[in-house]
């Protein structure tokens, strides 16, 4: 085995903030250079959650970067300790007989579902959640779960809404359990993963082994379980699952986008069972914690942001944290077409535009969009923001919700609050609706396109001005 140069890896990690800076993060230069053989560059990395997420998603990336700095056909590969002596090629490890994929090294026995594919992001420890008025409650739950799984909160079930760090928390217990328990079984699944598995299993015959892999664990996660909304079968198997799981004091983590009481079409049975724990609200985070989540999300990357640009971002966006985010993403592009100019105010600037205009706005107000659905569609305003569920009420209702969620930045509970006081699960489900029926129905495509046209000559300057974000 050749020993490589030392500067290599200093090389390759240039390459890479040069090329792919959303990438990048601070602890890459934590890992170690191993050998250089056959072709292969080793690279050391000694915590598993890391080893594990760079050999997922991040071999691509090592391996052009080697090339582009050696002008040689070089392939890169991440092995951990314990694996420093050459085996047989172990890149990929297979699934066992119960279906499951080892998350870290071998002895670890945390678990993730192959069919769901969740990878647990090094981002997404304690050390990097950010806490505040919003989420102390659930941060203080989750960090106890992680210390003493099955002896501090069970259930816990953290709700709140898009993007305010829900999945954060739950990767953040399992990579604390991993070090704290390292002989743990971890099972860290969506709901859709779950029920996925499910069906597979019922058609396959295997009921036996799907029920062995959810029953024989100590700490099930399981992120957005809202969706077990109106899925009578899963929602029966899960509540055996539950039952099994909990009465063998084994610990169980949720998340969802609501509160137990207000997903739609869940069992009385699943509602008292997700209660008997502690449910745990995270709320948007107020402008303080914006501030020092856009500081720390800057940090990871391993970007000097200065206290006017991190004010700044934190006064123009006020949403979720993604949305911050994805304001540090366009700062960080920003900086490199132009030749990596200093990350200033004017920089910010362009990246999230500029202050609150005392002009009127080019976006529709939500007034202006429920007027123009209440003409377009002959309702009546009271009808619109009532309780009824006629369908000449609801489709119009569901289309306001849509359009307000498209031209305005207001968050799921704001726009409830407009259409006669929904809650934000309300809201959700409307413009699921709509989204689907805009491909399937052409005529719901059809008023839609009408509306927005209408919205759009209501501001005679819209076309002045790029649209707000289409919100996910």
């Amino acid at each position: 085995m050749g020993r490589p140069d030392p500067q290599l890896k200093d090389s390759i990690l240039a390459h890479l903030r040069q090329n792919h800076p959303g990438m990048c993060r601070h602890w890459f230069e934590d890992i170690e250079s191993l050998d250089l053989t056959g072709g292969t560059f080793r690279l050391l990395v000694r915590e598993p959650i890391q080893l594990r997420y760079l050999q997922r998603s991040c071999v691509e990336q090592f391996t052009e970067a080697a090339q582009a700095v050696t002008n040689r056909l070089l392939a890169v590969r991440f092995v951990g300790e314990g694996d420093e002596i050459e085996r047989p090629a172990e890149i990929a490890e297979p699934a066992g007989e119960d279906g499951m994929v080892p998350l870290a090294q071998p002895g670890d026995l945390v678990r993730m579902s192959p069919n769901d594919d969740m990878l647990i992001s090094p981002d997404y420890s304690f050390a990097n959640f950010v806490v505040g008025p919003g989420n102390r409650l659930a941060h203080a739950a989750a960090f106890a779960v992680g210390q003493k799984p099955g002896r501090a909160y069970n259930p816990l079930f953290i709700h709140g809404g898009v993007g305010l760090g829900k999945t954060h928390l739950l990767q953040a217990v399992c990579q604390a359990a991993i070090h704290t328990h390292r002989h743990m079984q971890i099972y860290y699944v969506s709901c859709n993963g779950f029920m996925t598995q499910f069906v597979e299993a019922v058609q396959a015959g295997q009921m036996t082994g799907f029920r062995h892999r959810f029953r024989n664990i100590d700490l099930l996660v399981i992120d957005d379980i809202h969706d077990l909304s109106k899925r009578n079968r899963t929602q029966e198997e899960f509540f055996h699952t539950f039952n099994s799981l909990y009465q063998a004091g084994k610990q169980i983590v949720l998340s969802s986008d609501a509160p137990p009481g207000e997903i739609p079409d869940l069992e009385e049975r699943l509602i008292s069972r997700f209660n008997c724990g502690l449910v745990a609200q995270i709320d948007k985070p107020d402008y303080e914690t914006r501030v020092a989540i856009i500081k720390a999300k800057a940090t990871m990357r391993n970007l000097e942001l200065p206290d006017d640009v991190a004010s700044y971002i934190a006064g123009r966006l006020d949403t979720n944290i993604r949305e911050l985010e994805g304001a540090i993403t366009k700062l960080q592009g920003l900086a490199m077409l132009e030749d990596n100019p200093p990350l200033d105010l004017a920089l910010a600037k362009q990246a999230v535009g500029g202050p609150p205009s005392s002009q009127p706005s080019h976006h529709p107000t939500v007034q202006e969009i429920i007027d123009t659905v209440t003409e377009y569609y002959g309702v009546k305003l009271t009808d619109l923001l009532s309780k009824r569920r006629q369908k000449s009420i609801a489709l119009p209702r569901q289309v306001g919700m849509w359009l307000t969620r498209q031209h305005t930045r207001h968050s799921l509970e704001e726009i409830g609050g407009y259409f006669g006081g929904r809650d934000h699960t309300t809201v959700m489900h409307a413009i699921k609706t709509i989204d689907f029926k805009r491909g399937v129905d052409a005529i719901v495509q059809s008023d839609v396109a009408q509306l927005n046209e209408q919205l759009r000559l209501r501001r005679p300057h819209a076309g002045l001005e790029a649209p707000p974000p289409i919100h996910s």
